[in-house]
């Protein structure tokens, strides 16, 4: 089955609504969970009908919320094999999710308070008054969660070339992003005055994403990756596939639309090379031991190569011989 297109002007009420209604489940997870190093006790996670919070547990039970989008639903079940549900058809305002999610964990006796406004996003309007964001594109959602479950598979299979920290593919319900991050070891030195980047950005880390697009970034679905701190000319370092952008003053973001992942002869690898080609230029401009990170399950320096080529070839490039080497 060929992966489905996904405009951002075709879904944006959609999406926007959507993207509230994660943060919500966001912050039940953030005040049930005990902190973790770069915050990975906060995302959402893609499962096979969509996003959830996973296991969680307050008051002496474990319960999970999870937004269906196969059936169109917020869903809560609890360790004692109850089961509450809030139909999505057509539609809710995102204040009225908000208070559902509260009466249905009311009832299991797990209801936690939260701060009760988004996070990071243009929208400002506070949960429990915000009547304006209420869209429900079955078919866009269902296309949408039909990439994330595609992009968490092949992001897994990356990440187990690296032997070394890596994060969880996880779904950050603030940037609205399915990311998956490796690290050094080093420290960062970052001094960030908020104390949600210190966090994030303790230490030397490269990371890959999916997000579907928004207003300052990039205008349209795309997969994404960055290393930070970011080595001196790594905007210069050729890429498979994708391009070099901007991000902030001194900043980049490798780019991949979306669009040209779903159009390519081999999705999976043009994926694949797109981010094996942003980790060897960050890697290697930040000194880290590619050859001591490369894990038994990694394609051989042959086989990377050619990945690589095969997909650059796609779109008319011949692949610099300093634009793929593990050594």
């Amino acid at each position: 089955m060929r992966l489905p297109g996904l405009r951002l002007a075709d879904w944006r009420p959609t999406k926007d609504t959507l993207h509230l209604y994660c943060q919500i489940l966001g912050k039940v997870r953030l005040a049930t969970t005990s902190p973790r190093n770069h915050w990975w006790n906060v995302p959402l996670y893609v499962d096979v009908h969509g996003l959830t919070t996973r296991r969680l547990h307050h008051e002496g039970a474990a319960f999970e919320l999870a937004i269906d989008f196969l059936d169109d639903a917020l869903v809560v079940r609890s360790g004692d094999g109850r089961r509450e549900s809030l139909s999505l058809v057509g539609g809710v305002p995102v204040a009225t999710f908000d208070a559902e999610v509260h009466r249905l964990l009311r009832d299991l006796g797990v209801d936690v308070e939260i701060l009760e406004k988004p996070f990071g996003v243009p929208m400002t309007t506070p949960f429990p008054k915000d009547t304006e964001h209420a869209a429900w594109d079955h078919d866009a959602v269902g296309r949408f969660g039909h990439i994330l479950d595609w992009s968490d598979t092949v992001f897994e299979e990356f990440s187990g070339w690296f032997n070394g920290k890596t994060s969880p593919v996880h779904f950050f319900w603030h940037g609205f992003d399915l990311a998956v991050s490796r690290f050094s070891g080093r420290p960062s030195g970052s001094s960030s005055d908020d104390p949600v980047t210190r966090e994030a950005y303790s230490h030397e880390v490269i990371s890959f994403g999916f997000w579907p697009g928004d207003d300052t970034t990039i205008s349209d679905a795309a997969y994404y990756s960055y290393t930070a701190p970011e080595p001196p000319g790594l905007r210069e370092q050729p890429l498979a596939v994708g391009f070099w952008k901007p991000s902030g003053a001194s900043s980049s973001l490798a780019i991949l639309p979306y669009e040209e992942v779903q159009t390519s002869d081999d999705p999976r690898r043009t994926l694949l090379a797109f981010c094996e080609s942003a980790y060897e230029a960050g890697a290697r401009l930040a000194g880290w031991d590619v050859t001591a990170f490369t894990s038994s399950g990694c394609p051989s320096p042959t086989e990377l190569r050619d990945l690589q080529a095969a997909a650059a070839g796609q779109f008319g490039r011949a692949l610099p011989e300093t634009g793929a080497t593990r050594s």
